[in-house]
């Protein structure tokens, strides 16, 4: 599939500060993005089978390093207790990473507790107002919770655990406690959720599968991780994780294991509890869509190229009459969520026509 290989950022507008002040999501923060960058030596990241990842471990002029050290740990105690800074006296930074690949160019940070090892991680990064909108739609409308903060240009997100997707097919899937129709029901369920918000580019790189034993079966939850190119691009199929490739190897089991009539019960199981999460948090969600509808998030072209393939998709025309992502991400939020309920389908599963006509 075509996809945009490198997003220019877009810059958060009043609107949307506003919106980020009110709900608590920005902060003044110790180190700013502009800050890490300060790095004076670095050295590849491997994976266990000594792969480069991508990732360069960054150091720091010893002038700076404490500083630098101090501001990450004040960020942690920000993100996760509200700024309680007595828990920083038993935390540590036990490594800064760089990221080499991707638009947001991250830095990960990985947070040790001194009294019993315990880790975690979080990222700074560069503010763009997409992604920002991709981190909220998130929290508002789909199962999870989503923590960060935005500081004028700099961008803290906490760590979303789970197995990349890539490694989860490459490895997980051929464990004996792998629960093939359960990962079918909820990449059905995360393909609509991509669809109804607008999410694009959920490559399998781009996503993490989280695993909850339960006392039968294993559950899934398939959480993205990257919300860069939300609300950009330009054809529709570019916001259904069943037409990238890289997700072939479970669009295959689904296809052997979903009848038509499962498919569109999940999807309309997933759009009904995004509509009640919608009505929950509605002045909310007003306002952060009202913030967007004059946000610049995309091209010209690419406005265009969607809305011509939102009203073949909604058999309308109203969305020709739309000049920013917004506007048609507030139409067609509305559309979807209203959706009947979908007549009884027989058949084998389109997914894997579907598929292939993407490629």
């Amino acid at each position: 599939m075509d996809i945009s290989k490198k997003k220019q950022p877009f810059p958060i507008n009043q609107g949307l500060r506003k919106y980020l002040r009110k709900y608590g999501r920005e902060d003044s923060i110790a180190i700013t993005y502009e800050d890490m960058l300060r790095w004076n030596d670095s050295a590849p990241v491997y994976d266990a089978n000594g792969e480069n990842t991508l990732w360069e471990s960054v150091i720091y002029d010893m002038a700076l390093q404490d500083e630098i050290l101090l501001g990450l740990k004040e960020i942690y105690a920000e993100l996760k207790t509200g700024g309680d800074t007595g828990i920083i006296s038993h935390l540590s930074v036990g490594q800064i990473d760089y990221c080499l690949f991707g638009n947001s160019n991250p830095f990960r940070i990985k947070i040790v507790n001194k009294l019993n090892d315990h880790h975690d991680y979080f990222y700074i990064k560069k503010a763009d107002a997409s992604r920002v909108y991709g981190l909220e739609l998130e929290h508002i409308l789909s199962p999870n919770r989503i923590d960060y903060m935005v500081d004028g240009n700099t961008l803290v997100e906490a760590h979303i655990a789970g197995i990349p997707g890539d490694q989860f097919m490459n490895h997980y899937m051929d464990s004996p406690n792998f629960y093939p129709t359960g990962m079918a029901k909820e990449f059905v369920k995360f393909n609509e959720r991509c669809f109804v918000m607008l999410l694009g580019d959920m490559r399998s790189y781009n996503y993490v599968v989280a695993i909850t034993p339960d006392f039968d079966k294993e559950q899934y939850r398939v959480r993205p991780i990257d919300f860069d190119q939300t609300a950009y691009e330009g054809r529709k199929n570019h916001y259904l994780p069943q037409y990238y490739k890289e997700n072939n190897k479970i669009i295959d089991f689904c296809i052997q294991l979903l009848t038509p009539e499962t498919v569109e019960q999940y999807r309309y199981e997933e759009r009904t509890l995004m509509k009640r999460r919608y009505k929950l948090a509605l002045a909310r969600l007003n306002r952060l869509l009202d913030s967007m509808l004059y946000q610049e998030l995309s091209t010209p072209e690419k406005i265009a190229s969607l809305a011509a393939d939102l009203n073949a998709y909604h058999n309308t025309k109203r969305f020709s009459k739309y000049k920013h992502m917004g506007r048609i991400l507030k139409s067609h939020l509305s559309l979807m969520l209203g959706k009947p309920k979908p007549k009884k389908l027989s058949g084998k599963s389109n997914y894997k026509d579907k598929r292939r006509q993407s490629h």
